[in-house]
């Protein structure tokens, strides 16, 4: 069997993902959904979103780090060079451990180049259209078959109304 690579993001309405230093939006129940879908599968990071998710490792789940800074290293992750590397080390984790997807989680450079390999889309639709610089990459959904589409009202506490979408390559 094929292991799948599939990228999760959650976006807002304008394609922004980030500010830089910080997602411009609080949803603890799509953190939620974002760790469910993650467990126990390899995810694939930038240094800088690893670095915004607080720097410390997601539980339950190899962690793959990508930087081009070859002195960076960090307690609990693997550091890798290149996305081919991360990819590389990602299905060794799967071969090794019987997982059958690899979790690509950005940031905006990792999602471009990991795009093109993607046989997957777990995308949140954040209602907001927050200011930030880091977007989404562009992609064409005509390539793309839409298998789950589920809407969600802001909890108490929350900023957004949300829906997850699923998409898979055609």
């Amino acid at each position: 069997m094929k292991t799948k690579t599939a990228l999760i993001a959650a976006i807002a309405e304008n394609g922004v993902i980030g500010t830089g230093d910080d997602m411009p939006w609080h949803i603890k129940s799509e953190l939620m959904y974002f760790m469910r879908m993650t467990k126990g599968k390899p995810v694939i990071m930038g240094r800088k979103t690893f670095e915004t998710l607080g720097g410390k490792p997601l539980k339950n789940r190899p962690n793959i780090i990508v930087t081009r800074d070859t002195s960076w290293h960090h307690k609990g992750v693997t550091t890798t060079h290149s996305l081919e590397d991360a990819m590389n080390t990602a299905r060794s984790i799967c071969a090794e451990t019987g997982c059958d997807e690899i979790m690509v989680a950005g940031g905006a450079e990792i999602y471009k180049q990991a795009l093109p390999f993607a046989d997957r889309l777990y995308l949140t639709e954040i209602h907001l259209k927050p200011e930030g610089s880091i977007t989404f990459p562009p992609f064409d959904r005509a390539g793309w078959t839409e298998t789950k589409r589920e809407f969600h009202k802001a909890q108490d506490g929350e900023t957004a109304d949300y829906t997850i979408t699923v998409l898979e390559k055609v």
